[in-house]
């Protein structure tokens, strides 16, 4: 296994503290991946007290697996609302009308695993009942964004021949356009009833939810001849702790802590480009 450490802050003098609170530390040396990204090779793990000083210091570690590169995985399954794009479209879209506030509790809650996520989504999407469908645009013209380190982790992605899904439980009408941002090979996402050019209140046939997030990343994955093992998810929400159980590896991003704690592994300070960084050997 070996120890990876990255983010922005991250400084020589950290280096040094790092190998000074390594539980066995033997002399290894770091291996620079990126300008702000090492590796040490050999490890078995990494104590409290380390992980705590990166904390502190606003710095990603991570004990990965030494199968777990770049040139391992076949597929990376990925959210979309706050991991892949910097929004919640929902909470946006909501925006558009007053009701931000009210929407953006049950999404919290929903995503800190408080509320069944299917029940949730009814409930939000019934309250934006009667808004005219301009309002979709101007959350893509005004709001919508990708997240730092979106493009790279894509781009790397494709030169190691690894396919990418956008599986999200908000709404295909933001995942075909962030598909068209990035190159994203597959997308599923729900689709909101619209008549007329206004929202009705409801959502059209079965609803992404964890199971159905999991069970897409399974299909594909069978259908691309790959194990699980094969497989990288990564998201931010409890509606994603079903899809990333199904991958070999599950990487929160800026996650709830209820993600944190059952992911492979958690990037809380570096952009998705970090991705990249901790599958690099």
């Amino acid at each position: 296994m070996r120890l990876v450490f990255q983010g922005s802050s991250i400084r020589s003098r950290h280096l040094v503290a790092i190998t000074q609170l390594l539980p066995a530390y033997r002399g290894e040396q770091f291996n620079q991946i990126a300008e702000h990204a090492y590796y040490l090779p050999n490890q078995q793990s990494l104590g409290a007290e380390l992980a705590q000083f990166c904390a502190a210091e606003q710095i990603d570690c991570a004990l990965v697996h030494d199968r777990h590169t770049l040139k391992h995985f076949g597929l990376a399954v990925m959210d979309m609302d706050s991991t892949l794009i910097s929004i919640e479209c929902i909470d946006e879209i909501a925006d558009m009308c007053g009701l931000k506030p009210e929407v953006a509790k049950i999404t919290e809650s929903a995503m800190r695993g408080e509320i069944e996520f299917a029940e949730s989504l009814r409930r939000r999407v019934k309250l934006l009942s009667g808004l005219d469908e301009s309002a979709l645009h101007r959350v893509i013209d005004e709001r919508l964004a990708l997240n730092p380190g979106a493009l790279e982790w894509i781009a790397a992605c494709k030169q190691h021949g690894i396919k990418t899904l956008l599986v999200s439980g908000g709404f295909d009408f933001f995942a075909d356009r962030v598909q068209t941002m990035t190159g994203l090979d597959y997308t599923c996402a729900n689709s909101l009833e619209i008549v007329s050019g206004k929202l009705t209140g409801n959502i059209l046939g079965h609803i992404v939810d964890a199971q159905a997030k999991a069970d897409f990343l399974t299909t594909l994955a069978t259908e691309l001849g790959l194990k699980p093992e094969h497989v990288v998810a990564i998201g931010d929400g409890a509606n994603d702790l079903k899809m990333m159980a199904a991958a070999g590896a599950g990487v929160a991003y800026h996650a709830k802590p209820i993600v944190q704690e059952q992911a492979s592994y958690a990037l809380n300070y570096s952009g998705l480009d970090g991705l990249i960084h901790l599958f690099t050997v």
